[in-house]
């Protein structure tokens, strides 16, 4: 079992509102089909991020901090329509590979209590799986018992399902190649990035809008996740280089492995 994330940054263009990048969401497609084929009893949860579709929009309205009001809400339903193209967009580069693709927005079944998810269908997304479907999903607008409203990012819905699916490999693909020792600089991509270690690395925040932290909060995620199925092993990587999808889904080492600290 295999999770793998497309990020926002690598399928649109987080630079210019509501800009995908076809071709690369085509060859990524591509890559998971040669996969796919090549290992046809993988199973495989593909989840990708909003990019500059769902973060500005959440940005400009405040979901991500909450709604009450009814401006508020007509706010979170833009937000879910702007996510929602991404994710069209995104599913039909998988269909047109010939991959058996199935949505699963987050929002149509996940509720959330102060940012964390406490709820979220299972049985549908099992249910692809065991009859050889590859279901999609994607960072979303939910449902929060505290705020109102909330922007579930894929990591989280990653970590939610990761005890019931039991991955072995969680792939985090987006265009950066990994954690960096120094982000300011770029320079050096850290290998292995131990729950102790974290703390000396100088994690920013995305340069473009992103309303759920960026790579500091990919990272505690990613930790999270690992600490939630041991053994599983967490990689952050760039997509960005046609092949490094294929690659590392066929095992290839690729970015920083975020390793959980044994108990």
């Amino acid at each position: 079992m295999i999770f793998l994330k497309l990020g926002g940054s690598l399928i649109s263009d987080k630079a210019k509102p509501e800009t995908p990048r076809l071709e690369v969401m085509q060859r990524l497609a591509e890559e998971i089909a040669i996969v796919v084929r090549r290992q046809p009893e993988l199973r495989l949860l593909l989840g990708h991020g909003s990019g500059s579709f769902g973060h500005r929009a959440a940005a400009k309205h405040g979901t991500h901090r909450g709604a009450v009001s009814r401006s508020d809400w007509s706010g979170f339903a833009e937000v879910w329509a702007t996510a929602n193209r991404l994710n069209r967009l995104l599913v039909d580069a998988l269909l047109s590979s010939g991959l058996p693709v199935i949505s699963f927005p987050p929002s149509a079944s996940a509720v959330s209590d102060s940012g964390e998810i406490i709820l979220m269908a299972l049985e549908p997304i099992q249910r692809s799986l065991e009859n050889g479907l590859l279901p999609v999903v994607q960072g979303d607008v939910g449902f929060d018992r505290a705020q109102g409203s909330v922007i579930l990012s894929t990591e989280a819905i990653f970590r939610y399902l990761a005890p019931a699916l039991r991955p072995e490999l969680v792939l985090l693909a987006g265009i950066e190649p990994g954690v960096l020792r120094d982000p300011k600089s770029g320079a050096e991509v850290v290998p292995v990035l131990d729950e102790g270690a974290a703390q000396g690395i100088g994690l920013a925040s995305a340069a473009d809008v992103d309303v759920t932290g960026g790579m500091a909060d990919k990272v505690r995620q990613a930790f999270l996740i690992a600490r939630a199925v041991p053994g599983v092993v967490v990689r952050i990587f760039s997509g960005a280089e046609p092949g490094a999808v294929q690659r590392a889904l066929l095992g290839e080492p690729l970015g920083t492995w975020i390793r959980a600290t044994a108990e």
